[in-house]
């Protein structure tokens, strides 16, 4: 299955078997159909029907289609058959030359009878390259629905029918080359999708309680079980840590350009490649739910969910068949009845046209391009959940941007650390670690994480007490300190103006308080806050520069907090203090006024806002089941600067997909022009239309190779 019309031609053969058309679907670029029905149709039935059309159906089996095991004549009967027609015809046109009759009938129009054994020649040079052809074009007859295949056989028919014998065989020689091309450039596209397959070894190293080695296949591994991944080697499953440091090469999952660090508790991936380190890794997924079995079977899903640009041209090629039949019809009939002209030239005429109707090479490049792309996509670590969403990112105006862990980290960080009555930097932070040491708080954890960054350490506390939801005191080195939010502040009474005016600098840029003091002053205060990642504002400014021009920062926190973050990422919108049902109502106003809205969000906490705009981003989906399942494209790191890179992938996808289509009109155009004038011949229509589809396939697998994310 290599064409839209062969999808036409299986949906009106298996319709009525599974309950309707709506019931089946199918998958053009991995030549898949898949029955969706409730009622159980055996498939035998399906197999008889689908090889009563001309095509040939297998049980389809997870990963990889069985014509491995096919006979050599199922795999390369098309390639044999169409180097003989070839071989056939030159032998034909040398015989031609050695009898001194030339070619020049072949390019004037001019008739001149061939002796049988050329007729012959050419006629096994036709069989042979419409031998493919002319079951499905019977099936069509019978059914009474003109394709391509149909128009191929009347063509070379009346061609034979008025003598042109050499036209005949070529015709029939060039559309067979057409197809044999056609299934090796969409079969190009197949491989790119299907070489994600190829990530995840075929074996895995199980190591046991005795510490003995064996060699298992990836499903037949048990959750919890550990296996050894050796320096060089592909992890081949999910897993965490448990013995061994390494640094991992991520790019197949995450598209990411250096290979990350991983020690004892650090989650790694099957298909990333491991350095130089040996890793002992416990099992916590089993092989089809890993998340690169979940990213292949998403991405080969994603070909079936048409792009507007799929679903037009589908159309637009049922009313074009029928149209152009119609057309030849009038060429054939009008000129002679109503000019006088004579009928064998315009029958001819007609036959052009027959050959110009076929649609493959408009219909092909799209989904061709659409799959390259989405492959493409998923190496650079963005996975896109259909052909839809990708036209979608191309023609965005907009996007919204949670703040907590989308702009930012997600977790609260020291940023500044104000020492007031004659104390150091160091020993305010050695004060509140000893306090805040043995707290989960996040504010404490933060301090905690500064801490060690820095290798400052701290005396213990001793004494110490928590008061709930303002702060803690104990005694370091016989000496009572406190630490505590603002409040705590106020109700210990050891407010002065200059603290004051400390506090509100800080609460002015968004920080988080956290004083530090003993019984005599404040001994200084500790800024808190999200920070912000390090490439935010350049991806914003990316974003602009590629015509994004609104882009805006939802939050629930204050206004401060929201003014502070925005004006450090350049963003001149925002809504604060927005609650989960406010940041829906945001994003519909922002669909209202600019259609095309992105959201970017963590994938579970802002769901709802996800859900509600034109197209869902998750930020960090690797790992996160939730995040992979819920948006409409998964950012498989926490990298933003993906997003920029996705809208001018998706831009040149959209580009390459309209240079496709005005080509292969334009080229219909030509033809049919030249054809009314009695101008063009069937050797030329077929060649043309051949080239056509290739071209156009070509240009749309370049999306195969990607632009730099720079």
């Amino acid at each position: 299955m290599d064409c839209a019309e062969e999808v036409a031609v299986l949906k009106q053969a298996l319709g009525p078997l599974v309950g309707g058309e709506d019931h089946l679907a199918f998958d053009l670029l991995q030549s898949r159909l898949t029955i969706r029905s409730a009622a159980h149709v055996e498939s035998n039935r399906i197999i008889d029907a689908v090889a009563k059309t001309g095509m040939r159906a297998e049980p389809w089996t997870d990963g990889a289609r069985s014509a491995h095991q096919a006979s050599f004549w199922k795999r390369s009967g098309r390639f044999v058959l169409t180097l003989v027609s070839g071989l056939a015809i030159l032998i034909g046109l040398a015989a031609q030359v050695w009898m001194a009759d030339g070619l020049t009938g072949f390019f004037t129009g001019e008739h001149r009878a061939l002796p049988w054994p050329l007729r012959l020649n050419y006629g096994l040079a036709t069989i042979a390259g419409a031998w493919y052809v002319f079951p499905k074009a019977l099936y069509s007859a019978r059914r009474f629905r003109p394709d391509m295949n149909l128009l191929m056989i009347i063509a070379i028919t009346g061609a034979i029918i008025i003598g042109e014998w050499l036209e005949a065989a070529t015709v029939s020689f060039l559309f067979s080359l057409s197809l044999l091309l056609e299934s090796w450039s969409v079969g190009r596209a197949r491989r790119a999708v299907a070489a994600l397959t190829e990530l995840a070894p075929a074996e895995v190293r199980l190591i046991n309680d005795q510490q003995e080695e064996s060699i298992v296949a990836p499903e037949d591994v048990e959750l919890g079980a550990t296996f050894v991944v050796k320096p060089g080697e592909r992890i081949p499953l999910d897993g965490q840590i448990v013995a061994g440091e390494s640094h991992v090469n991520q790019a197949p999952i995450t598209g990411e350009s250096s290979p990350v660090a991983k020690r004892v508790g650090a989650e790694v991936f099957a298909g990333t490649i491991n350095g130089d380190g040996v890793l002992r890794v416990r099992s916590t997924k089993p092989a089809e739910d890993t998340t690169l079995a979940r990213v292949i079977r998403l991405v080969s899903e994603a070909g079936s969910k048409k792009a507007p640009s799929e679903r037009w041209i589908e159309k637009f090629a049922r009313i074009y068949t029928p149209t152009i039949m119609v057309l030849a019809i009038a060429v054939l009939i009008v000129p002679p009845l109503l000019l006088g002209e004579a009928w064998s030239d315009w029958f001819y005429n007609s036959l052009v046209l027959l050959v110009i109707a076929c649609p493959c090479a408009l219909v092909i490049s799209t989904p061709v391009t659409i799959v390259s792309g989405l492959a493409t996509a998923a190496r650079q670590g963005v996975l896109v959940k259909g052909g839809v969403y990708l036209e979608s990112v191309a023609r965005l105006k907009a996007i919204a941007f949670d703040k907590t862990g989308t702009l930012t980290h997600g977790q609260p960080t020291v940023v500044e650390i104000i020492p007031i009555n004659d104390h150091s930097e160091r020993e305010l932070i050695e004060r509140a670690l000893a306090l805040e040491s043995h707290s989960e708080h996040p504010l404490a954890r933060a301090i905690v994480r500064f801490s060690e960054e820095r290798q400052i350490e701290a005396p213990p506390a001793d004494n110490l007490q928590v008061i709930r939801g303002m702060g803690a005191t104990g005694t370091i080195q016989d000496r009572l300190y406190w630490i505590g939010s603002r409040e705590y502040l106020a109700e210990r009474g050891q407010a002065s103006s200059m603290v004051d005016a400390e506090l509100e600098k800080l609460s002015a840029r968004g920080r988080t308080i956290v004083v530090v003091g003993n019984e005599q002053h404040v001994c200084g205060v500790i800024g808190i806050t999200d920070a912000v990642r390090s490439n935010v504002r350049q991806v914003i400014d990316r974003l602009r520069s590629a015509g994004v021009h609104h882009l805006i920062m939802l939050t629930g926190d204050n206004v401060n907090a929201a003014e502070a973050i925005a004006d450090q990422v350049g963003m001149t919108e925002y809504r604060s203090e927005l609650r989960p049902e406010e940041k829906i109502a945001a994003i519909e106003s922002m669909v209202d006024e600019y259609g095309d809205v992105a959201m970017v969000g963590d994938g579970v906490n802002d769901a709802p806002a996800l859900a509600r705009a034109t197209i869902g981003i998750a930020m960090g989906a690797i790992g996160t089941d939730a995040a992979i399942e819920t948006a409409d494209i998964a950012l498989m790191t926490d990298d933003l600067s993906r997003i920029p890179w996705l809208v001018q992938h998706a831009r040149r996808t959209l580009k390459l997909i309209r240079q496709n289509v005005i080509f292969a009109l334009g080229i219909k155009a030509l033809f049919l022009a030249l054809s009314i004038g009695g101008l063009a011949t069937l050797w030329m229509a077929i060649a043309a239309d051949t080239g056509a589809a290739l071209l156009v396939v070509f240009n749309g697998m370049r999306m195969l190779y990607p632009r730099s994310l720079d």
